[in-house]
Protein backbone atom coordinates (compact mmCIF):
# COMPACT_ATOMS: atom_id res chain seq x y z
CA UNK A 1 0.00 0.00 0.00
CA UNK A 2 2.39 2.66 0.53
CA UNK A 3 5.68 1.40 -1.57
CA UNK A 4 3.85 -0.49 -4.54
CA UNK A 5 3.33 0.97 -7.97
CA UNK A 6 0.01 1.37 -9.10
CA UNK A 7 0.51 -1.88 -11.47
CA UNK A 8 1.71 -3.76 -8.15
CA UNK A 9 -1.28 -3.10 -6.11
CA UNK A 10 -3.75 -3.94 -9.16
CA UNK A 11 -1.56 -7.16 -9.32
CA UNK A 12 -1.42 -8.01 -5.86
CA UNK A 13 -3.92 -6.53 -3.33
CA UNK A 14 -6.93 -8.19 -4.82
CA UNK A 15 -5.30 -11.14 -4.33
CA UNK A 16 -4.47 -10.31 -0.50
CA UNK A 17 -8.21 -9.29 -0.07
CA UNK A 18 -9.10 -12.77 -1.15
CA UNK A 19 -7.14 -14.31 1.69
CA UNK A 20 -3.59 -14.90 0.01
CA UNK A 21 -0.87 -15.23 2.37
CA UNK A 22 1.73 -12.88 2.19
CA UNK A 23 5.68 -13.22 3.89
CA UNK A 24 8.61 -10.86 4.65
CA UNK A 25 12.28 -12.45 4.11
CA UNK A 26 14.86 -10.10 6.04
CA UNK A 27 16.58 -12.58 8.02
CA UNK A 28 19.51 -15.01 7.49
CA UNK A 29 21.68 -17.00 9.31
CA UNK A 30 24.59 -14.57 9.65
CA UNK A 31 22.06 -11.47 9.45
CA UNK A 32 19.79 -10.92 12.96
CA UNK A 33 20.03 -7.24 13.81
CA UNK A 34 22.74 -6.41 11.29
CA UNK A 35 21.99 -6.18 7.39
CA UNK A 36 25.81 -5.62 6.83
CA UNK A 37 26.72 -9.53 6.31
CA UNK A 38 23.31 -9.98 4.13
CA UNK A 39 24.60 -12.74 1.70
CA UNK A 40 21.02 -13.09 -0.44
CA UNK A 41 21.72 -11.28 -3.89
CA UNK A 42 19.55 -9.99 -6.96
CA UNK A 43 21.17 -9.16 -10.27
CA UNK A 44 19.89 -7.86 -13.92
CA UNK A 45 19.92 -10.27 -16.19
CA UNK A 46 22.08 -9.73 -19.69
CA UNK A 47 18.38 -8.42 -21.08
CA UNK A 48 17.35 -6.21 -18.52
CA UNK A 49 14.08 -8.14 -17.74
CA UNK A 50 14.59 -10.00 -14.87
CA UNK A 51 16.17 -9.59 -11.59
CA UNK A 52 18.23 -12.92 -11.28
CA UNK A 53 17.49 -14.07 -7.27
CA UNK A 54 20.09 -16.45 -5.14
CA UNK A 55 19.97 -16.82 -1.06
CA UNK A 56 18.45 -18.52 1.70
CA UNK A 57 16.28 -16.54 4.40
CA UNK A 58 16.09 -17.90 8.01
CA UNK A 59 12.72 -18.28 10.17
CA UNK A 60 10.06 -16.31 7.44
CA UNK A 61 6.89 -15.82 9.19
CA UNK A 62 4.17 -17.39 6.61
CA UNK A 63 6.94 -18.67 4.51
CA UNK A 64 6.14 -22.17 4.29
CA UNK A 65 2.45 -21.17 3.18
CA UNK A 66 2.77 -17.80 1.79
CA UNK A 67 1.77 -16.76 -2.29
CA UNK A 68 3.78 -13.78 -1.89
CA UNK A 69 7.01 -12.44 -0.53
CA UNK A 70 8.70 -9.60 -0.11
CA UNK A 71 12.55 -10.61 0.10
CA UNK A 72 15.63 -8.35 0.56
CA UNK A 73 18.47 -8.83 -1.32
CA UNK A 74 21.42 -7.03 -2.34
CA UNK A 75 21.59 -5.38 -5.41
CA UNK A 76 24.80 -4.04 -7.38
CA UNK A 77 26.45 -0.66 -6.32
CA UNK A 78 26.22 2.14 -8.47
CA UNK A 79 29.61 2.32 -10.34
CA UNK A 80 32.22 4.24 -8.69
CA UNK A 81 30.27 3.82 -5.21
CA UNK A 82 31.57 1.34 -2.01
CA UNK A 83 27.62 1.33 -0.85
CA UNK A 84 26.51 -2.10 -0.34
CA UNK A 85 22.11 -1.57 -1.09
CA UNK A 86 19.97 -3.47 -0.28
CA UNK A 87 16.48 -3.73 -2.22
CA UNK A 88 12.72 -5.44 -2.14
CA UNK A 89 11.39 -7.66 -4.42
CA UNK A 90 7.75 -9.23 -4.39
CA UNK A 91 8.48 -12.97 -5.37
CA UNK A 92 5.68 -15.46 -5.55
CA UNK A 93 6.20 -18.76 -4.23
CA UNK A 94 5.19 -20.67 -7.69
CA UNK A 95 8.22 -19.49 -9.31
CA UNK A 96 10.55 -21.66 -10.77
CA UNK A 97 13.68 -21.70 -7.92
CA UNK A 98 11.33 -20.99 -4.19
CA UNK A 99 11.43 -23.50 -1.97
CA UNK A 100 10.72 -24.18 1.63
CA UNK A 101 13.74 -26.25 2.95
CA UNK A 102 12.82 -26.54 6.56
CA UNK A 103 9.65 -25.69 8.83
CA UNK A 104 11.02 -24.56 11.99
CA UNK A 105 9.75 -25.62 15.49
CA UNK A 106 9.35 -23.42 18.90
CA UNK A 107 8.89 -23.10 22.34
CA UNK A 108 6.29 -21.42 21.84
CA UNK A 109 4.26 -19.75 19.21
CA UNK A 110 3.04 -23.70 18.20
CA UNK A 111 0.31 -22.29 15.59
CA UNK A 112 2.89 -20.11 13.69
CA UNK A 113 3.83 -21.30 10.17
CA UNK A 114 7.28 -20.25 10.08
CA UNK A 115 10.30 -21.65 7.55
CA UNK A 116 13.74 -21.25 5.87
CA UNK A 117 13.39 -20.34 2.08
CA UNK A 118 15.80 -20.63 -0.65
CA UNK A 119 16.29 -19.26 -3.98
CA UNK A 120 18.18 -20.17 -6.42
CA UNK A 121 18.09 -18.60 -9.37
CA UNK A 122 14.65 -17.43 -9.38
CA UNK A 123 13.92 -14.86 -12.29
CA UNK A 124 11.85 -12.12 -10.73
CA UNK A 125 10.25 -9.43 -13.45
CA UNK A 126 11.96 -6.13 -13.29
CA UNK A 127 8.99 -4.35 -12.09
CA UNK A 128 8.49 -6.22 -9.29
CA UNK A 129 11.34 -4.10 -7.66
CA UNK A 130 9.74 -2.85 -4.89
CA UNK A 131 9.91 1.31 -4.22
CA UNK A 132 13.31 2.02 -5.87
CA UNK A 133 16.60 0.46 -6.19
CA UNK A 134 18.83 0.31 -2.96
CA UNK A 135 15.52 1.55 -0.64
CA UNK A 136 15.01 -1.78 0.69
CA UNK A 137 16.43 -1.04 4.32
CA UNK A 138 14.59 1.91 4.52
CA UNK A 139 11.25 0.02 3.44
CA UNK A 140 12.10 -2.64 6.23
CA UNK A 141 12.53 0.31 8.68
CA UNK A 142 9.29 2.19 8.16
CA UNK A 143 7.53 -1.06 7.86
CA UNK A 144 8.93 -2.52 11.49
CA UNK A 145 7.33 0.55 13.36
CA UNK A 146 3.95 -1.05 12.48
CA UNK A 147 5.10 -4.44 13.75
CA UNK A 148 6.11 -2.40 16.72
CA UNK A 149 3.07 -0.77 17.34
CA UNK A 150 1.11 -4.19 16.96
CA UNK A 151 2.89 -6.08 19.52
CA UNK A 152 2.51 -4.17 22.26
CA UNK A 153 -1.33 -4.47 21.89
CA UNK A 154 -1.00 -8.73 21.84
CA UNK A 155 1.48 -8.10 24.77
CA UNK A 156 -1.19 -5.89 26.43
CA UNK A 157 -4.12 -8.73 25.40
CA UNK A 158 -1.82 -11.30 26.80
CA UNK A 159 -1.46 -9.39 30.20
CA UNK A 160 -4.87 -8.94 30.75
CA UNK A 161 -5.96 -12.44 30.07
CA UNK A 162 -3.36 -13.64 32.79
CA UNK A 163 -5.44 -10.96 34.96
CA UNK A 164 -8.40 -12.96 34.19
CA UNK A 165 -6.98 -16.28 35.17
CA UNK A 166 -5.19 -15.13 38.32
CA UNK A 167 -8.29 -13.08 39.54
CA UNK A 168 -10.00 -16.19 39.59
CA UNK A 169 -7.79 -18.76 41.08
CA UNK A 170 -6.21 -15.74 43.91
CA UNK A 171 -9.92 -15.47 44.78
CA UNK A 172 -10.84 -19.51 45.02
CA UNK A 173 -7.52 -21.23 46.06
CA UNK A 174 -7.74 -21.30 50.16
CA UNK A 175 -4.94 -21.84 52.03
CA UNK A 176 -3.95 -21.27 55.74
CA UNK A 177 -7.69 -20.33 56.00
CA UNK A 178 -7.53 -17.17 53.31
CA UNK A 179 -7.82 -16.79 49.89
CA UNK A 180 -4.45 -16.38 48.28
CA UNK A 181 -5.03 -13.05 47.17
CA UNK A 182 -5.03 -11.17 50.66
CA UNK A 183 -1.98 -12.87 51.56
CA UNK A 184 0.69 -10.43 51.32
CA UNK A 185 3.20 -11.99 49.07
CA UNK A 186 0.76 -12.76 46.23
CA UNK A 187 -1.61 -9.59 46.74
CA UNK A 188 1.63 -7.78 46.07
CA UNK A 189 2.58 -9.63 42.53
CA UNK A 190 -1.28 -9.26 41.91
CA UNK A 191 -1.56 -4.84 42.38
CA UNK A 192 1.95 -5.00 40.43
CA UNK A 193 0.24 -6.84 37.27
CA UNK A 194 -2.83 -4.52 37.59
CA UNK A 195 -0.91 -1.33 37.22
CA UNK A 196 1.44 -2.52 34.98
CA UNK A 197 -1.07 -4.09 32.59
CA UNK A 198 -3.02 -0.70 32.95
CA UNK A 199 0.32 0.56 31.80
CA UNK A 200 0.63 -1.56 28.61
CA UNK A 201 -2.76 -0.57 27.94
CA UNK A 202 -2.49 3.35 28.12
CA UNK A 203 1.16 2.65 26.31
CA UNK A 204 -0.54 1.03 23.38
CA UNK A 205 -3.54 3.58 23.24
CA UNK A 206 -1.14 6.48 23.17
CA UNK A 207 1.14 5.82 20.63
CA UNK A 208 -1.76 4.06 18.04
CA UNK A 209 -3.26 8.15 18.53
CA UNK A 210 0.07 9.37 18.08
CA UNK A 211 0.14 7.00 14.88
CA UNK A 212 -2.75 7.43 13.38
CA UNK A 213 -3.10 11.50 13.94
CA UNK A 214 -0.08 11.42 11.15
CA UNK A 215 1.67 14.53 12.73
CA UNK A 216 4.29 12.54 14.52
CA UNK A 217 7.87 10.70 14.19
CA UNK A 218 6.51 7.75 15.94
CA UNK A 219 10.02 5.96 15.41
CA UNK A 220 10.67 6.49 18.98
CA UNK A 221 8.01 5.83 20.76
CA UNK A 222 7.18 2.84 19.05
CA UNK A 223 10.72 1.18 19.71
CA UNK A 224 9.75 2.67 23.14
CA UNK A 225 6.60 0.86 23.27
CA UNK A 226 7.82 -2.68 21.63
CA UNK A 227 10.54 -2.96 24.45
CA UNK A 228 8.75 -2.01 27.38
CA UNK A 229 5.74 -3.93 26.72
CA UNK A 230 7.46 -7.12 25.65
CA UNK A 231 9.67 -7.02 28.80
CA UNK A 232 6.78 -5.88 30.93
CA UNK A 233 4.44 -8.73 29.68
CA UNK A 234 7.02 -11.18 30.22
CA UNK A 235 7.16 -10.21 33.58
CA UNK A 236 3.31 -10.47 34.24
CA UNK A 237 3.53 -14.19 32.55
CA UNK A 238 5.69 -14.93 34.69
CA UNK A 239 4.28 -13.68 38.15
CA UNK A 240 1.15 -15.33 36.66
CA UNK A 241 2.85 -19.01 36.53
CA UNK A 242 3.87 -18.45 39.95
CA UNK A 243 0.74 -17.59 41.30
CA UNK A 244 -0.55 -20.27 39.91
CA UNK A 245 2.12 -23.01 40.68
CA UNK A 246 2.38 -26.26 40.48
CA UNK A 247 -0.72 -26.10 37.81
CA UNK A 248 0.90 -23.33 36.12
CA UNK A 249 3.76 -25.05 34.98
CA UNK A 250 0.92 -28.17 33.65
CA UNK A 251 -0.10 -27.88 30.42
CA UNK A 252 -3.76 -26.37 29.98
CA UNK A 253 -4.39 -30.15 28.15
CA UNK A 254 -3.54 -32.07 31.12
CA UNK A 255 -5.01 -30.14 33.20
CA UNK A 256 -8.12 -30.97 31.67
CA UNK A 257 -7.70 -34.39 31.32
CA UNK A 258 -6.96 -35.02 34.95
CA UNK A 259 -10.60 -32.25 35.71
CA UNK A 260 -8.72 -29.13 36.68
CA UNK A 261 -9.01 -26.08 35.33
CA UNK A 262 -7.58 -25.99 32.08
CA UNK A 263 -5.63 -22.26 32.23
CA UNK A 264 -3.30 -22.25 29.78
CA UNK A 265 -0.62 -20.71 31.76
CA UNK A 266 2.71 -22.51 30.94
CA UNK A 267 1.40 -21.57 27.14
CA UNK A 268 1.14 -18.00 27.66
CA UNK A 269 4.63 -18.15 29.27
CA UNK A 270 5.97 -19.69 26.47
CA UNK A 271 4.34 -17.84 23.85
CA UNK A 272 5.03 -14.33 25.49
CA UNK A 273 9.38 -15.00 25.86
CA UNK A 274 9.58 -14.36 21.89
CA UNK A 275 9.01 -10.83 22.23
CA UNK A 276 11.57 -9.73 23.31
CA UNK A 277 13.48 -11.04 20.46
CA UNK A 278 10.94 -10.79 17.49
CA UNK A 279 10.98 -7.14 15.78
CA UNK A 280 13.93 -6.24 17.59
CA UNK A 281 15.78 -7.88 20.66
CA UNK A 282 15.70 -5.58 23.70
CA UNK A 283 19.41 -5.06 23.15
CA UNK A 284 19.25 -4.01 19.53
CA UNK A 285 16.22 -1.75 20.82
CA UNK A 286 18.05 -0.22 23.65
CA UNK A 287 20.59 0.77 21.20
CA UNK A 288 18.27 1.83 18.33
CA UNK A 289 16.62 4.19 21.21
CA UNK A 290 19.61 5.79 22.43
CA UNK A 291 21.03 6.28 18.59
CA UNK A 292 17.62 7.74 18.10
CA UNK A 293 18.19 10.33 21.11
CA UNK A 294 21.58 11.09 20.90
CA UNK A 295 21.43 12.24 17.08
CA UNK A 296 20.73 15.60 17.45
CA UNK A 297 23.95 15.97 19.81
CA UNK A 298 25.53 14.00 16.69
CA UNK A 299 24.81 16.82 14.33
CA UNK A 300 25.89 19.90 16.27
CA UNK A 301 28.63 17.98 17.90
CA UNK A 302 29.34 14.93 16.23
CA UNK A 303 32.45 15.84 14.67
CA UNK A 304 34.34 16.41 18.34
CA UNK A 305 34.12 13.53 19.33
CA UNK A 306 34.57 12.03 16.28
CA UNK A 307 38.74 10.75 15.23
CA UNK A 308 38.43 10.60 12.21
CA UNK A 309 37.27 14.02 11.46
CA UNK A 310 39.47 16.89 10.03
CA UNK A 311 41.03 19.70 12.12
CA UNK A 312 38.67 22.04 10.44
CA UNK A 313 35.42 19.78 10.93
CA UNK A 314 36.14 19.80 14.60
CA UNK A 315 36.73 23.47 14.67
CA UNK A 316 33.53 24.40 12.65
CA UNK A 317 31.95 21.92 15.43
CA UNK A 318 33.69 23.28 18.44
CA UNK A 319 32.08 26.73 17.34
CA UNK A 320 28.12 25.25 16.39
CA UNK A 321 28.48 23.34 19.79
CA UNK A 322 29.69 26.49 21.18
CA UNK A 323 26.87 28.63 19.86
CA UNK A 324 24.26 25.92 20.44
CA UNK A 325 24.80 24.46 24.06
CA UNK A 326 25.16 27.94 26.06
CA UNK A 327 21.79 27.87 25.47
CA UNK A 328 20.36 24.28 25.83
CA UNK A 329 22.73 23.30 28.64
CA UNK A 330 20.86 25.87 31.16
CA UNK A 331 17.68 25.27 30.05
CA UNK A 332 17.97 21.73 31.03
CA UNK A 333 18.04 23.25 34.69
CA UNK A 334 15.23 25.86 34.23
CA UNK A 335 11.56 24.57 33.61
CA UNK A 336 7.80 25.50 33.97
CA UNK A 337 7.32 22.22 36.78
CA UNK A 338 5.63 24.48 39.16
CA UNK A 339 2.60 22.93 41.30
CA UNK A 340 -0.29 25.14 39.69
CA UNK A 341 0.52 23.95 35.83
CA UNK A 342 -0.51 20.43 37.29
CA UNK A 343 -3.38 21.05 39.10
CA UNK A 344 -5.69 19.60 36.64
CA UNK A 345 -4.02 16.36 36.71
CA UNK A 346 -5.37 16.08 40.55
CA UNK A 347 -3.53 13.65 42.51
CA UNK A 348 -1.62 12.85 39.72
CA UNK A 349 -0.33 16.09 39.38
CA UNK A 350 2.66 15.28 41.50
CA UNK A 351 3.50 12.46 39.27
CA UNK A 352 3.43 14.32 35.99
CA UNK A 353 5.86 16.94 37.41
CA UNK A 354 8.44 14.43 37.98
CA UNK A 355 7.99 13.67 34.51
CA UNK A 356 9.06 17.20 33.64
CA UNK A 357 11.53 17.37 36.05
CA UNK A 358 13.03 13.77 35.72
CA UNK A 359 13.37 14.60 31.72
CA UNK A 360 15.39 17.47 32.24
CA UNK A 361 17.27 15.62 34.11
CA UNK A 362 17.93 12.97 31.79
CA UNK A 363 18.81 15.42 29.03
CA UNK A 364 21.53 16.55 31.16
CA UNK A 365 22.69 13.21 32.08
CA UNK A 366 22.52 12.02 28.24
CA UNK A 367 24.81 15.32 27.30
CA UNK A 368 27.35 14.14 30.12
CA UNK A 369 27.83 10.81 28.75
CA UNK A 370 28.59 11.51 25.54
CA UNK A 371 31.38 14.43 27.21
CA UNK A 372 32.33 11.61 29.43
CA UNK A 373 32.94 9.06 26.97
CA UNK A 374 33.37 10.57 23.73
CA UNK A 375 32.90 8.65 20.68
CA UNK A 376 33.19 5.37 23.36
CA UNK A 377 30.11 6.03 24.25
CA UNK A 378 28.39 3.60 21.67
CA UNK A 379 30.21 0.84 23.05
CA UNK A 380 29.20 1.50 26.59
CA UNK A 381 25.78 -0.28 25.90
CA UNK A 382 24.93 -0.80 29.89
CA UNK A 383 25.39 2.75 30.20
CA UNK A 384 22.93 3.99 27.15
CA UNK A 385 20.33 1.11 28.41
CA UNK A 386 19.82 2.95 31.42
CA UNK A 387 19.44 6.10 30.10
CA UNK A 388 16.78 4.55 27.77
CA UNK A 389 15.16 2.80 30.38
CA UNK A 390 14.77 6.05 32.23
CA UNK A 391 13.12 7.52 29.03
CA UNK A 392 11.05 4.42 29.06
CA UNK A 393 9.24 4.94 32.09
CA UNK A 394 9.27 8.40 31.88
CA UNK A 395 6.88 7.60 28.64
CA UNK A 396 4.43 4.82 30.03
CA UNK A 397 3.86 7.46 33.25
CA UNK A 398 3.04 10.26 30.84
CA UNK A 399 0.75 7.66 29.07
CA UNK A 400 -0.71 5.97 32.20
CA UNK A 401 -1.72 10.15 33.55
CA UNK A 402 -2.81 10.88 30.28
CA UNK A 403 -5.08 7.61 29.97
CA UNK A 404 -6.38 7.90 34.03
CA UNK A 405 -7.29 11.27 33.30
CA UNK A 406 -9.90 10.54 30.64
CA UNK A 407 -11.12 7.65 31.97
CA UNK A 408 -11.64 9.55 35.72
CA UNK A 409 -14.47 11.64 33.53
CA UNK A 410 -16.71 7.98 32.67
CA UNK A 411 -18.38 6.19 35.83
CA UNK A 412 -18.04 2.64 34.48
CA UNK A 413 -13.81 2.15 34.20
CA UNK A 414 -13.32 3.02 38.23
CA UNK A 415 -10.36 3.21 39.86
CA UNK A 416 -8.12 4.70 36.99
CA UNK A 417 -6.54 7.15 39.27
CA UNK A 418 -5.28 4.94 41.61
CA UNK A 419 -3.81 2.02 39.17
CA UNK A 420 -1.83 5.35 37.26
CA UNK A 421 -0.69 6.25 40.74
CA UNK A 422 0.62 2.84 41.94
CA UNK A 423 2.42 2.76 38.63
CA UNK A 424 4.10 5.84 38.61
CA UNK A 425 5.20 5.35 42.22
CA UNK A 426 6.57 1.87 41.43
CA UNK A 427 8.18 3.62 38.12
CA UNK A 428 9.52 6.91 39.73
CA UNK A 429 11.52 4.49 42.42
CA UNK A 430 13.02 2.71 39.28
CA UNK A 431 13.99 5.79 37.58
CA UNK A 432 15.28 7.68 41.39
CA UNK A 433 17.85 4.22 41.43
CA UNK A 434 19.08 3.96 38.12
CA UNK A 435 20.21 7.79 37.85
CA UNK A 436 23.23 7.24 39.90
CA UNK A 437 23.86 4.01 38.23
CA UNK A 438 24.63 5.58 35.42
CA UNK A 439 27.90 6.60 36.22
CA UNK A 440 28.49 4.39 39.57
CA UNK A 441 28.08 0.84 38.17
CA UNK A 442 30.39 -2.16 37.86
CA UNK A 443 29.97 -2.52 34.29
CA UNK A 444 33.65 -2.32 33.65
CA UNK A 445 34.34 -5.39 36.37
CA UNK A 446 31.30 -7.16 34.45
CA UNK A 447 33.04 -6.78 31.16
CA UNK A 448 36.01 -8.22 32.18
CA UNK A 449 34.40 -11.53 33.71
CA UNK A 450 32.67 -11.57 30.88
CA UNK A 451 36.01 -11.98 28.98
CA UNK A 452 38.01 -13.92 31.05
CA UNK A 453 34.85 -16.61 30.64
CA UNK A 454 35.42 -15.91 26.70
CA UNK A 455 38.75 -16.82 26.81
CA UNK A 456 38.22 -20.23 29.11
CA UNK A 457 39.29 -18.77 32.37
CA UNK A 458 36.26 -20.53 34.19
CA UNK A 459 35.69 -23.71 32.32
CA UNK A 460 36.23 -25.39 35.95
CA UNK A 461 32.44 -24.09 36.48
CA UNK A 462 31.25 -26.76 33.56
CA UNK A 463 32.58 -29.71 35.23
CA UNK A 464 29.98 -32.62 35.94
CA UNK A 465 27.48 -31.47 33.57
CA UNK A 466 25.89 -32.86 30.42
CA UNK A 467 28.02 -31.29 27.49
CA UNK A 468 26.29 -29.45 24.73
CA UNK A 469 28.19 -31.33 22.17
CA UNK A 470 27.86 -34.50 23.83
CA UNK A 471 23.68 -33.49 23.92
CA UNK A 472 24.82 -32.56 19.80
CA UNK A 473 25.55 -36.04 18.80
CA UNK A 474 23.00 -37.53 20.69
CA UNK A 475 20.18 -35.58 19.27
CA UNK A 476 21.63 -35.74 15.61
CA UNK A 477 21.30 -39.39 16.42
CA UNK A 478 17.88 -39.67 17.87
CA UNK A 479 17.16 -37.51 14.88
CA UNK A 480 18.19 -40.33 11.90
CA UNK A 481 16.79 -43.33 14.20
CA UNK A 482 13.54 -41.30 13.56
CA UNK A 483 12.80 -39.66 17.40
CA UNK A 484 10.83 -36.69 18.17
CA UNK A 485 13.14 -34.48 20.54
CA UNK A 486 10.51 -33.17 22.09
CA UNK A 487 8.80 -36.26 23.82
CA UNK A 488 11.66 -38.56 23.82
CA UNK A 489 14.11 -37.03 26.59
CA UNK A 490 18.13 -38.09 25.52
CA UNK A 491 19.81 -40.85 27.84
CA UNK A 492 22.09 -38.21 30.15
CA UNK A 493 25.86 -38.24 29.07
CA UNK A 494 28.21 -36.73 32.50
CA UNK A 495 31.74 -35.69 31.53
CA UNK A 496 34.55 -35.39 33.55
Amino acid sequence: MKFGTEEQKERYLPRLAKGALSAFALTEHDVGSDPANMSTTAKLSDDGLHWILNGEKLWTTNGPRAELIVVMARTPAPEGSNRKPISAFIVETEWAGVEVTHECSFMGLKGLSNGILRFTNVKIPRENLLWDEGKGLKLALITLNTGRLAMPAFCAAGAKGALEMCRDWANSRVQWGRSIGKHDAIAQMLGKMTANAFAMDSLVDLTARMSDSGNFDIRLEAAIAKLWTSETGWDTANDALQIRGGRGYENHGSLLARGDIPYPVERHLRDARINMIFEGSSEIMRLFIAREAVDSHLAIAGDLVNPKASLGAKLRALVRAGFHYVWWYPTRFLGWSVWPRYMKFGGLGSHLRFVERASRRLARATFHAMVRFGPKLEKRQAVLGRIVDIGSDLLVMTAVIIRARELGETTEKKGADALADLFCRMARRRITARFPALFNNDDSTTYGVARRFLDDDFLWLEEGIVSAEAYRHQAEAAILAGSTLETEPLEPVRTT
